[in-house]
């Protein structure tokens, strides 16, 4: 089982020549920490300036990472990549907006991915961040436990409202839903949020799913106690179980402002507490559904192995694999081979709406030791295979062997 992700032809077998060396270059690109600084600043000054970049953008990382500008847009992606057994979580990925009417709009468009999802099996999941729906000022005010004046409270319940219009039109549909992590200033009151969506929603199975950062040293007690929470008043729990994307940000804030980091103190210390994470649910599945989004491996490995010795069956519905599109084909691609449930994060929008998104993107793999050395190692194998493929045919073919 240990050599499952090392098929790089079945790993990259919906990529063509050309995008096998784009993807080649745009690692090789991300993995130089100074380029990627000096490519933001660039980036953002362009944007901000109004210059024709969006067809070069499009043809390089938007296409690259994204599927497409609309839903429509990604249905090609959408259909090759469930004709492989990979599904699509379509990710409107349109970040840093503040006004009520873009968080009422952000709700539309979950409610809309909801639809879509209903009528496309390729589809299974719909996601959002709690901060597409209110201001950040406002979970950071209630996650500290601060009062709100009466504005601020009744700005507080039209979030609680549209968390509660798109959950219940989940459960309706039977589509779940994945809701992101924020920074830890702010998950206090995002956790509140979904927690009362799940005691509302998740009585049958779990339809909406909130997401646990596990480089959080306290999330672990954090799933032990929602499973106690969920025991005494009968609802499941479904968890999107991740490393954490906010590490830079969360230390350094922590530092300045004098309290304890939140985050583990050591990558090992995360993986140790990322996979208690993994087994803690694991013994709880009568409670838990498992959506791992992770491109690690090893972590990977261990939950198929507990699949396996806890003989549960590969495609069963509490237990899902989730990567980046674009990131690690290697699991994703082979895991559905192999008959598990995955799904690929799917982001899309406006070009230039979704470029803060791709520069966090950007800016994570940079902080993430050995991923993408892992991504360019595999897409380099991958160039060499087809390249032996290709002598290995002109031979025969000068031999005069026809292949069957």
């Amino acid at each position: 089982m240990q050599t499952l992700f090392e098929n790089t032809e079945k790993a990259f077998s919906l990529k063509t020549d050309s995008q096998l060396k784009r993807a080649h270059l745009l690692f090789r690109m991300i993995a130089n920490r100074p380029l990627v600084s000096l490519g933001t600043a660039i980036t953002n000054f362009a944007i901000k300036g109004n210059l024709p970049v969006e067809r070069l953008i499009r043809s390089t990382v938007f296409d690259h990472f994204c599927g497409g500008i609309h839903e429509q847009d990604c249905m090609p992606i959408i259909e090759r990549m469930h004709e492989k057994g990979v599904n699509a979580i379509l990710d409107y990925s349109v970040e840093g907006k503040e006004t009520e009417i873009q968080f009422d709009l952000a709700k539309d468009k979950v409610l809309q991915v909801l639809d879509f999802a209903r009528e496309n099996r390729a589809v299974p999941f719909a996601v959002f961040k709690p901060t597409a729906f209110g201001r950040t000022l406002l979970y950071q005010k209630v996650s500290a436990n601060q009062c709100l004046d009466r504005d601020e409270q009744s700005e507080w319940e039209r979030i609680e409202n549209r968390f509660n219009e798109v959950c219940k039109r989940a459960c309706e549909l039977d589509v779940g839903l994945l809701i992101d992590a924020e920074e830890s200033w702010l998950q206090d009151a995002a956790d509140n949020l979904v927690v009362k969506m799940m005691s509302v929603y998740n009585k049958e199975q779990a339809v909406v799913f909130n997401t646990a950062q596990m480089y959080r040293w306290d999330r672990l007690d954090y799933l032990k106690g929602l499973a106690e929470q969920a025991r005494s008043e009968n609802f499941k729990v479904g968890i999107k179980l991740v490393r954490g994307a906010y590490m830079e940000k969360e230390s350094e804030r922590a530092h300045q402002l004098g309290y304890r980091n939140p985050i583990c103190e050591s990558k090992e210390a995360t993986d140790i507490n990322f996979n208690a994470g993994v087994d803690f649910m694991m013994h709880h599945l009568e409670i838990f559904s498992i959506f791992l989004g992770t491109h690690n491996e090893k972590s990977t490995y261990k939950l198929i192995e507990m699949m396996d010795k806890m003989n549960i069956a590969h495609n069963d519905p509490r237990i899902w694999f989730g990567q980046l599109y674009g990131m690690s084909d290697n699991i994703s691609y082979n895991l559905a081979e192999a008959q598990f449930l995955v799904a690929k994060y799917l982001p899309y929008g406006p070009v230039r709406d979704v470029m803060p998104y791709l520069i966090r993107r950007a800016e994570e793999n940079t902080s993430v030791s050995g991923q993408t050395t892992r991504e360019l190692f595999l897409i380099r194998k991958e160039i060499q295979r087809r390249k032996q493929v290709v002598v290995r045919d002109k031979g025969r073919a000068r031999a005069g062997i026809i292949p069957c």
